[in-house]
């Protein structure tokens, strides 16, 4: 299949952020006295796609002191992305070689203020005709909304379009939007059931297989 757009997932796809995300989360629940294992946050961020805060309402803790503890986490993520290159091996590579040859967008979960601090690092902005952040979309992965909204702005066919995900969650979006998905397993998703995905690869790199 000749693929002519691809839409990148971007935290586990093109950057190394989820690491830092999970440092802000454990950090902000521990100041209510709640542990966040890897396990945890594996399933309840990248699978199931919801907040690692249900944790917190569900052992009591008020919505007010949650609010607090979420807006504390977004400051906290936003500090540790600013000290850090964040940028996947090989992705920049990639993104240069297939550039200009076939359309690409970024379609993410991520908040806007986080997207850009990150990119202002990696220069990989350019080779994107659009970027998809939270606020753009009501409902964010597994909902196939971010995906749907992404093929209205790219104005292509569903089946002439490839994700590039990393977890559960987006595997489950894409498909959902009727869009071919390849999944690269991340540091907190290889255990975890990509058997719906096309194909499975081993890092970005193998995005190089396409036929262009």
């Amino acid at each position: 299949m000749n693929y002519r757009y691809i839409f990148w997932d971007n935290d586990g796809v093109l950057v190394d952020t989820e690491r830092y995300y999970l440092q802000a989360s454990r950090e902000a629940l521990a100041r209510v006295g709640i542990a966040l294992s890897n396990a945890q946050f594996a399933e309840i961020s990248l699978t199931a796609g919801r907040s690692i805060f249900d944790i917190a309402a569900a052992s009591g803790v008020s919505g007010q002191t949650i609010a607090e503890l979420r807006e504390w986490r977004h400051r906290r993520y936003a500090r540790l992305l600013e000290q850090k290159d964040v940028a996947l091996d090989g992705a920049a590579n990639v993104l240069e070689s297939l550039h200009g040859r076939i359309g690409m967008a970024v379609v993410t979960s991520s908040q806007r203020q986080h997207f850009e601090i990150i990119h202002r690092r990696t220069g990989f902005l350019p080779y994107f005709d659009f970027c998809l952040t939270r606020e753009d979309y009501a409902s964010s992965k597994p909902s196939a909304e971010p995906y749907l909204l992404a093929l209205r702005h790219c104005g292509h066919a569903a089946e002439e379009i490839l994700v590039i995900e990393d977890s559960p969650r987006g595997l489950q979006a894409a498909k959902a939007a009727g869009l071919t998905c390849w999944v690269i397993p991340g540091h907190y998703t290889t255990a975890q059931d990509f058997a719906a995905a096309d194909r499975v690869l081993d890092d970005i790199r193998g995005v190089m297989q396409l036929n262009l």
